[in-house]
């Protein structure tokens, strides 16, 4: 098999397929404009990401539009915020599927893995994941759990209606930041450093967020970078959206403290923090505590010894080839 990383798909040194003398000889007779946008590979990978980025925005501005004339409750409302946006991020995608002639299964959610053992074993992890930080913090009494507050059908309302929603979150930001645009990124400049960028940007973005800080913003994006590890050791993004779905659900609905300092409507539990807020997280949640640090450290050794080997390789390294192949056939 064809080591990726040597021929400079995922390190900053080039990015393109030796495709041999006859595509050399073609290349060079090819208008200077051309190859500014084309180069061997396709499309080059800054002007995919310039289509899919023009395409995601003008289709926000659109749904955005489309909703005011729409009349939802709050919750409602959230829930189609957030289809909204997976939706915005998932058809300029399939129109870069068409463009660049590569499958859908190489930006990181193939259909037929969906809901699949990864999917499930990956919420499990998530809700593992946040239920060991609070029983930390519970330790050092810092954190109480109080009691049950919802009972009967509002109790499995409310969980049915935020699994649904943090479903969704969980497709949406996956897919928009290690989805189409790692796959394309990495193109570029390499596979740690394309998800060292999307991960910040992604920690950045928490902290538009009313009682968001630093600190529960540097956590996001190590925790967006432990998903890029699970995308390139599973090779799909199937774990971290069971993940990242499973942790925000514990979070909001079954602990019933601050996500990225919002509290949802409708939660399980009476809970509180008690103590200094770099113990509790202050008004973050739990993702503002120093120990969330400690957690995602712990979630990222176990994860390297379960899942040892990098799967997402082969994947795109089939993808490429297939288009280097419609290209000079």
């Amino acid at each position: 098999m064809v080591d990726l990383n040597n021929k400079g798909l995922f390190s900053s040194q080039g990015t393109e397929f030796d495709v041999g003398p006859e595509r050399a000889a073609a290349d060079a007779q090819e208008s200077p404009l051309r190859r500014v946008f084309v180069g061997a590979n396709g499309l080059r990978p800054g002007w995919s990401l310039a289509l899919y980025v023009s395409m995601f925005t003008v289709i926000v501005a659109v749904g955005s539009w489309w909703a005011e004339s729409l009349r939802f409750g709050e919750l409602w409302s959230q829930m189609f915020f957030e289809l909204r946006l997976l939706v915005a991020a998932v058809i300029p995608a399939l129109v870069m599927t068409r463009i660049e002639r590569r499958p859908w299964d190489a930006y990181g959610l193939p259909v037929r893995k969906a809901f699949s053992k990864l999917f499930w074993v990956g919420a499990i992890w998530g809700f593992l994941g946040i239920s060991l930080l609070l029983e930390i913090l519970h330790g050092l009494h810092a954190f109480d759990f109080g009691h049950i507050v919802l009972h009967g059908t509002g109790m499995v309302k409310f969980a049915l209606f935020w699994g649904a929603v943090f479903l969704l979150v969980g497709l949406f930001e996956e897919f928009l930041l290690r989805g189409y645009t790692q796959f394309t990124l990495a193109r570029g400049i390499g596979f740690w450093l394309a998800a060292v960028l999307l991960s910040t940007a992604f920690g950045a973005s928490h902290l538009k967020n009313p009682g968001e800080n630093w600190t529960g913003a540097l956590a996001a994006g190590l925790i967006g970078l432990f998903f890029c590890l699970t995308l390139r050791r599973t090779g799909s993004l199937w774990f971290a959206v069971g993940f990242h779905a499973a942790w925000d659900w514990g979070e909001s609905f079954f602990y019933s403290v601050p996500d990225s300092g919002a509290m949802s409507r409708g939660h399980l539990l009476s809970s509180s923090f008690h103590g200094s807020r770099w113990i509790t997280g202050g008004s973050v949640g739990p993702e503002g505590s120093l120990l969330c640090f400690v957690v995602i450290a712990v979630m990222w050794v176990a994860f390297e010894k379960v899942y040892p080997d990098v799967k997402y390789r082969a994947l795109t390294e089939k993808s490429l080839t297939q288009r280097t192949q419609g290209i000079t056939g």
